[in-house]
C-alpha cells in the first residue's frame, strides 16, 4: 500500500468537495480481464481494508480469512462455499446471479468456468464500498491461485462475476524482453513508454506508438477530461445528482444498467464507476450530460493527432446498437456516411432505436469491425490525455479526477515503496486488450505506459495475455524509472 490515509467510498463521493484532502482515495489490485467471463469487467472501486492470511513476522497460526460484513461480502462468502460442491444447481445460481448475467452465461456455463477454481481458500480480501469484494484464493482445478472480484446489484445479488489467474511469470528486465513479452500475445502491438512528469510526453521507448488502433473502453478518459472542463467551468458540480433512465441504459460492462429507471447517483459515483469498473451506462450518462460536442472538443484540446477517426463521438450504446442491430446493414450505412451524415443518423435512426435484449451480446464473441465501429487512438495520443488530466486534476476542486483514476490499477500492484500513484484506465473486447497507465514516483516522476494490442482475426485470450502485459508492463515501468 501507498501509505496514503484511508478513507472510504462514501468519502469520495460525498464530503470530497467540501474538503478534498478528506477523500485521499488508497490503492489496491484489482484484475479486468479472466478465465471465466460473464462481464467485459471486474469489479473495482476497491479502497479501504485489506485482510491478510497471515502476519508477515508471527509465529502464531495465520489469521483467518473471512470476507467483510457487506453485501458484496456475503455473496463471496457464498461463493467460495458454491465452488466445493460443484455443480451449482440452477436454482442455487438463479437465487445469487441478476437476470443480466444470466442472460450472458448460462447456469452450466457458468459451472463449467468454476471448474477453473475449485477447493478455493481465501488468502486475501481487499474491501471497498459495499457492492464490491476482491480475494486472492488459492485453490485447485486448472488455476491454482486466482484472482476472484465482484459487484452486487441494488438487490445484493451478483452483477459482475470475474475469476483470473493470479499474476505470475517473471518481469522482463530489459526493452528487448518488453517488446518480446507483448508481442507473444497479438498479431499487432503497439506500445509507449512516456515520461510524463512536465506536463508532456517525453518518449522513452516504443513500438508503432503513433498509429492509432482500437482502444476499446480506454475512450473513458476523454469522457473524463470534458467533466472535469465542465466541473472546471462551473456548468456541473461533483455532487450533482443524475438519474437512470432507460433512454441511457446501455450494455455490460458495470451495472448502473440493472438499476430501476428513475435510480439517482452523483455526477462522481458516476465518473468512480466509469472508470473503474469500465460501467458503460455510466459513461452515456456522463456523455448525455456534458453534450457530445464537449467530448469531441477534448479529443482536441488534449492532442490527438487524428480526431476526425472519433467523430462523431460515440455513445456506447450507439455502438453496441449498430454493431447488433440490423447487422450488418445498418454499420455499413453508418460507415459509408460521411461526418453529417453519420450525425444525422445517429439522430433519425440509431437513437430512436430500442436497445437489443441483453442476450444479443453473444453475438460479440469474435472480432466485427474493431477497426472502424470502435473508438481508435495511439499510445501517444493516450499517453497526451493523461498528461491533460494530470494538469486537470492539480486545478482547485478537480482532485476528484486523480481519485477516480487511482481506484483500480487492474492487478499491476507497483512497488509502493518507489510509487505513490497509479493511473489506470483498460479496455476489452474480441480481438483486443487496451491498458494504460500513469505512475508517479515517491520522487514526483510520473511515467505513462501504454499497450494495445489487437487481433483482428480471432479474439485474444485475456486470461492469458493479461499476465503477460502486466509483467511486461510493470517491467516497463521499473526500466523507465530506473534511467
Amino acid at each position: 500500500m501507498s501509505g496514503q490515509p484511508a478513507s472510504s467510498y462514501a468519502a469520495l463521493t460525498g464530503g470530497v468537495v467540501r474538503d478534498e484532502r478528506e477523500a485521499a482515495i488508497r490503492r489496491i489490485a484489482h484484475r479486468k480481464h479472466r478465465a471465466f467471463r460473464i462481464y467485459a469487467s471486474l469489479a473495482a472501486l476497491i479502497t479501504t481494508l485489506v485482510l491478510s492470511a497471515a502476519a508477515c513476522s508471527s509465529p502464531r497460526a495465520p489469521t483467518p480469512v473471512i470476507p467483510p460484513d457487506t453485501p458484496a461480502g456475503a455473496q463471496l462468502r457464498w461463493l467460495i462455499a458454491a465452488m466445493a460442491h460443484l455443480p451449482m444447481s440452477d436454482a442455487q445460481v438463479r437465487a445469487h446471479f441478476d437476470a443480466g448475467v444470466l442472460a450472458l452465461g448460462s447456469p452450466a456455463e457458468l459451472n463449467q468456468g468454476l471448474q477453473a477454481v475449485t477447493d478455493a481458500k481465501l488468502v486475501s480480501v481487499k474491501v471497498g464500498e459495499p457492492s464490491t469484494v476482491a480475494a486472492i484464493v488459492s485453490a485447485g482445478g486448472a488455476v491454482p491461485r486466482a484472482r476472484i472480484t465482484l459487484t452486487v446489484d441494488s438487490r445484493g445479488l451478483i452483477g459482475v462475476l470475474g475469476i483470473s489467474p493470479a499474476i505470475a511469470g517473471p518481469v522482463p528486465a530489459t526493452w528487448a524482453g518488453v517488446d518480446a513479452a507483448l508481442r507473444s500475445v497479438a498479431p499487432q502491438v503497439r506500445l509507449l513508454v512516456a515520461n510524463a512528469s512536465n506536463g508532456s510526453c517525453q518518449p522513452v521507448h516504443g513500438i508503432d506508438p503513433a498509429t492509432a488502433a482500437p482502444i476499446g473502453s480506454v475512450f473513458k478518459l476523454y469522457v473524463l477530461d470534458a467533466l472535469g472542463n465542465a466541473v472546471a467551468a462551473g456548468k456541473v458540480g461533483w455532487d450533482q445528482p443524475l438519474t437512470v433512465t432507460a433512454q441511457l441504459k446501455s450494455f455490460p460492462s458495470g451495472v448502473l444498467q440493472n438499476d430501476p429507471d428513475g435510480t439517482q447517483i452523483s455526477v462522481l459515483d458516476a465518473a468512480a464507476k466509469m472508470i473503474s469498473i469500465t460501467d458503460n451506462t455510466a459513461a452515456d450518462m456522463l456523455i448525455n450530460l456534458v453534450g457530445r460536442s464537449a467530448v469531441e472538443a477534448a479529443l482536441t484540446t488534449t492532442g490527438m493527432a487524428n480526431p476526425s477517426l472519433n467523430r462523431p463521438f460515440l455513445t456506447t450504446r450507439e455502438t453496441f446498437i449498430l454493431a447488433l442491430e440490423q447487422w450488418p446493414a445498418l454499420a455499413k450505412r453508418y460507415l459509408a456516411a460521411n461526418e453529417a451524415g453519420r450525425r444525422a443518423l445517429l439522430a433519425n435512426t440509431v437513437d430512436r432505436l430500442p436497445l437489443p435484449d441483453v442476450a444479443a451480446m453473444r453475438a460479440l464473441s469474435t472480432p466485427r469491425d474493431i477497426d472502424s465501429l470502435g473508438p481508435a487512438a495511439s499510445a501517444s495520443d493516450l499517453c497526451r490525455a493523461y498528461a491533460s488530466l494530470a494538469t486537470l486534476t492539480r486545478r482547485p476542486g478537480l482532485s476528484p479526477i486523480g481519485q477516480v483514476l487511482s481506484l483500480n490499477d487492474d492487478g499491476l500492484d507497483l512497488d509502493p515503496a518507489q510509487w505513490k500513484t497509479t493511473w489506470y484506465k483498460g479496455g476489452g473486447g474480441p480481438g483486443l486488450l487496451a491498458l494504460a497507465y500513469l505512475a508517479t514516483t515517491q520522487t514526483g516522476q510520473s511515467y505513462v505506459v501504454t499497450v494495445l494490442a489487437e487481433n483482428k482475426s480471432q479474439p485474444i485470450d485475456g486470461a492469458t495475455a493479461t499476465p503477460i502485459i502486466l509483467s511486461a508492463i510493470k517491467g516497463a515501468f521499473t526500466l523507465a524509472a530506473g534511467r
